[in-house]
């Protein structure tokens, strides 16, 4: 029934001003539609994420969001970081921590959070 209908990230925030700064200014990504009812949506390849405001922002524990970014890993961690963003450091067994890249095998994945406490991640697997 959904195998074949195209799947959308949805991101919860407090503040969509101040998300809108770091999906925008700090990711990079162009509004796509919404902003006048409290959501924005942008196009990512060719899927979509949605950030709206909601009182619930920023509980999830889990991640919220990946992208599979293939080889540019390093380039985007450097690039992100030389913007602010500070990169997630976690003990996992059979993960080697290089940098700010987890290592398992031939997986690579970093970590992030937005303003909101949202983790997203960014992989090369």
């Amino acid at each position: 029934m959904l195998a074949n209908k195209d799947a959308m990230a949805t991101i919860a925030v407090k503040d969509l001003g101040k998300a809108r700064e770091f999906y925008e200014g700090v990711l990079g990504f162009t509004p796509a539609g919404g902003q006048e009812d409290g959501t924005v949506t942008y196009r990512s390849g060719g899927s979509s994420v949605l950030v709206y405001k909601s009182d619930f922002a920023g509980t999830n524990k889990a991640t919220s969001a990946t992208w599979n970014v293939g080889g540019e890993l390093e380039a985007i961690v450097r690039d992100l970081k030389a913007k602010g963003v500070a990169f997630e450091h976690y003990d996992m067994p059979g993960t080697a921590l290089r940098g700010d890249i987890h290592v398992s095998n031939s997986v690579q994945v970093a970590w992030f959070k937005d303003p909101d406490g949202n983790i997203i991640s960014i992989f090369k697997g």
